[in-house]
């Protein structure tokens, strides 16, 4: 049994069990999109229970000053645990109950990891764009939080220090890999 298949002009023929051990392009992509959509729950999941965690900042009124940064951004007067600003409860979950938050913040780079590979599988040069945007990114963010009070304050510190190294020798070390094959300018 053979599928035909028309690229760039040529009949090219595959055979069926080709198909189904993953010769085929498609079915590599499908590999990649699995990771994704499983990254992709695992936030979800992640997000919907460091939200619920950090909802009992609502009931805890002495820490409504120190952990209150959009409310006060915003410019809401909190009188009541009603008046927090629903972005607050993360920001409580990470200080206190930081498993939930952290879990959020591995899976969005593991997200964005599956495709910074997939992108250095075609050898792009988005590969080095993004894998430095991230980089720098995460530096950055674990500079605002290079002094943390709590311990979930120091995860978030560790988690995003290492990943954005990681993200900039990974941008770093694929950019030298094309300019020394000269593939920059593809």
């Amino acid at each position: 049994m053979y599928v035909y298949r028309l690229i760039e002009g040529n009949n090219i023929v595959i055979r069926a069990s080709e198909l189904l051990n993953g010769i085929y392009w498609g079915e590599r992509v499908f590999k990649y999109l699995i990771h994704i959509i499983t990254g992709t729950f695992v936030l979800m999941v992640s997000t919907l229970a460091a939200w619920y965690e950090g909802s009992t900042i609502t009931n805890i009124s002495w820490e409504w000053k120190y952990s209150t940064p959009f409310s006060n951004l915003f410019n809401i007067e909190i009188l009541n645990g009603q008046d927090i600003s629903q972005l607050d409860y993360f920001v409580y979950a990470v200080k206190f109950q930081p498993f939930f938050p952290a879990l959020m913040l591995i899976s969005v780079l593991y997200i964005i990891g599956i495709i910074i590979f997939y992108l250095i599988k075609l050898k792009s040069i988005w590969t080095s764009i993004i894998g430095g945007f991230m980089g720098i990114c995460l530096l950055i963010i674990s500079g605002f939080i290079s002094n943390p009070s709590t311990n979930g304050g120091w995860i978030f510190l560790w988690i995003s220090l290492s990943s954005g190294m990681i993200y900039t020798i990974i941008a770093v070390w694929f950019t030298i890999y094309r300019l020394r094959h000269g593939e920059l300018a593809k």
